[in-house]
């Protein structure tokens, strides 16, 4: 059974997941572990980092920090989402972004985000996303849509 948590720390198994995710050719992990080296947590108002488990198997991650290529703190920004290849299309990452959505309705009146694979552009649009042009981002999700779920 998977389980959902809100982790404070880099979960256990990260380092495997970090290695899946760079023979992938992904830096998302690298650049949250780095954050996490630096001191940078996902502690600020509305923030959050979430973690999938299957027993002793991390399955994947996703945060949620004010968004960082804006001086607006009411938009927050989804960062660092991976979910391991075995145990994606079991509705891992759907409900990782869903705990980030969730927890940003709260603070935050808008999230962006940026991706640049097709897999994840459908993925996030599917989810309710939509496309933009905006610098910094492919997607914006506004509260405004969150409210009429």
């Amino acid at each position: 059974m998977v389980e959902f948590h809100e982790v404070s720390e880099l979960p256990d198994g990260f380092a495997r997941l970090l290695d899946v995710s760079v023979a992938e050719g992904f830096n998302m992990l690298e650049r949250l572990g780095q954050r996490y080296d630096e001191g940078r947590r996902f502690d600020g108002p509305g923030e959050g980092l979430f973690a999938a488990r299957e027993g002793r198997h991390l399955l994947g991650v996703a945060g949620l920090c004010v968004d960082p290529y804006l001086e607006a703190p009411d938009v927050g920004r989804v960062r660092h989402v991976y979910v391991d290849p075995e145990a994606r299309r079991r509705g891992v990452g759907r409900e990782l972004v869903g705990r980030v959505v969730e927890r940003s309705a709260a603070s935050f009146r808008r999230l962006r985000l940026r991706t640049l694979e097709d897999p994840a552009d459908r993925f996030y649009r599917a989810l309710g996303f939509q496309i933009t042009h905006e610098a910094d981002a492919t997607h914006v999700l506004e509260t405004t849509d969150l409210a009429r779920r």
